[in-house]
């Protein structure tokens, strides 16, 4: 059934009480008007700025009663033919028990018509007393003809107010713009839609990460998502061949809609690794490999003190990043946010949060590609790590000589620094051990003494660097023999 279908079903139930929740209040009123070809019913409106208002055949009658609540509940029970009342942002004035009363009088039928009574607002958070009575009804969000018939709507204003200047339009672009929007509602995808043709008369592929920005900081109430602006390129990370085959390969059934006949689109990874080996490069990677936005979900912010805020915070979280799909969802150190110890050091909370997000990951339709990252995987809890979680488990080890001659290479490249004199191979060897992090750090030292030699960076500083430094392999040498011996014969290794 249509959404018209379901609400003119509604008021032929004669359903006592009904609540909207959404800021659209036009498309709420134009819904209710075109009702009334299936159903009719005189329709009203009221708010406490116009009081009440006839608005149905055509026409908006002036106010006949005070903008008095109270008032107005006495003239509805009085009616003498059966209504549709929109009650607009009323909830607050239903904190006295009169008006709680009279409305459950109006509900109940007492000595009045069947009238459907109908709340309306941004969020509508009715007493104790009428909740029971209530059915909450949902607005659906435009489908895809429905948004292209908007920006279609957009450019042509923008054509009527600058003399005839059409919109230059890439149809690509418009057809990915159009996917993105799906998700938002009809006001806000048009605030974003006239956002990007009036920055500068056009509609193409550089629309398409502002149009990411502007989604994310429109769903991103609750603070805790973060985007991700830099998504590095796999060009930007050394090493990772099988990871970044293994990306490629998948690209096109997630990006697609629909996704190419018989493959689904692609679920998420775990990376498993050393610290300091890029596993936070590689999440950022990933999204640019895929081509889209990056959002990590911060679990420190999720945590709450009151009884079911945490498991909240959680659902709103995972809901707006849907709203965002085509998306990559990034979890860093996951197991710092779920504890493995039975969940009996906090009452049970990060088992609850455990299981939501496990139920998550299964039964999510969204394409939003889940990325983990974890360093300690003995932490980890067993569930997450049963097979079909994820799509698959990297091992993210220490790099081998050929990538950390690259990782040098990147590193130098990055800083603009000439190379054509430095033994990179020599570098490598000398380097055996070190993680990208430690790489990038040995040549900061070197540069730092070439400054205070008053010298260019050559080999022999770099070298220098090296050998004055102690790798984390060497450090915790214990440790990570034990995470290797865990993950190399349970995970695939991403280079």
């Amino acid at each position: 059934m249509s959404e018209l279908q379901d609400l003119a079903a509604l008021i032929r139930a004669e359903t006592p009480l009904l609540v909207i929740e959404t800021p659209d209040e036009s498309r709420v009123l134009d819904l209710f008007r075109q009702s009334l070809m299936h159903v009719w019913r005189a329709l009203y409106r009221w708010s406490v700025t116009e009081g009440l208002r006839r608005i149905d055949m055509d026409r908006e009658d002036e106010s006949t009663i005070a903008p008095d609540l109270s008032a107005t509940l006495r003239d509805i029970q009085a009616a003498s033919q059966r209504g549709i009342y929109l009650l607009l942002d009323a909830t607050p004035y239903l904190g006295y028990a009169s008006y709680q009363r009279a409305m459950r009088d109006i509900i109940q039928r007492r000595d009045c018509q069947p009238h459907v009574i109908v709340m309306v607002g941004t969020k509508v958070e009715l007493p104790e007393a009428l909740e029971p009575f209530a059915v909450r009804f949902s607005l659906r969000l435009p489908d895809a003809n429905a948004l292209l018939k908007l920006v279609k709507e957009e450019a042509a204003g923008y054509t009527r107010e600058n003399g005839g200047r059409r919109v230059e339009v890439d149809v690509e672009a418009v057809r990915q713009i159009v996917r993105n929007l799906q998700g938002l509602s009809l006001t806000d995808a048009r605030r974003i839609a006239r956002h990007l043709i009036w920055r500068d008369g056009a509609l193409g592929q550089d629309d398409l990460p502002e149009l990411a920005r502007l989604k994310f900081e429109l769903l991103n109430k609750s603070g805790h998502l973060h985007y991700e602006y830099d998504t590095a390129r796999f060009a930007d990370v050394g090493g990772a061949q099988r990871l970044k085959r293994w990306v490629e390969q998948r690209q096109p059934a997630f990006v697609q809609d629909p996704p190419p006949a018989g493959l689904q689109p692609p679920k998420g990874m775990l990376l498993l690794g050393v610290q300091g080996c890029g596993k936070s490069l590689l999440a950022k990677a990933v999204a640019g490999g895929f081509g889209v936005p990056l959002v990590r979900l911060d679990f420190g912010t999720l945590y709450d003190k009151y009884q079911g805020e945490t498991e909240k915070n959680l659902r709103a979280a995972l809901a707006s990043t849907e709203q965002l799909a085509p998306c990559v969802l990034w979890i860093d150190e996951i197991e710092k946010a779920l504890a493995a110890d039975g969940g009996e050091s906090d009452g049970g909370l990060s088992r609850r949060v455990l299981g939501y997000l496990l139920t998550w990951m299964a039964e999510r339709t969204a394409r939003v590609f889940l990325v983990a990252t974890a360093n300690q995987v003995l932490q980890l809890p067993a569930e997450l790590l049963r097979k079909g979680r994820f799509d698959e488990i990297f091992f993210v080890d220490l790099p081998d000589a050929a990538t950390r001659a690259d990782i040098f290479a990147l590193h130098l490249d990055r800083r603009r620094l000439a190379r054509e004199h430095i033994d990179l191979s020599a570098l490598a060897a000398a380097a055996d051990g070190y993680s990208g992090a430690e790489i990038e750090q040995v040549i900061v030292s070197a540069l730092y003494a070439a400054h205070a030699a008053g010298s260019a960076l050559d080999t022999h500083l770099l070298m220098q660097a090296i050998h004055d430094t102690r790798p984390l392999s060497v450090v915790m040498a214990e440790q990570m023999q034990a995470l290797r011996a865990w993950a190399l014969p349970r995970t695939v290794p991403a280079g």
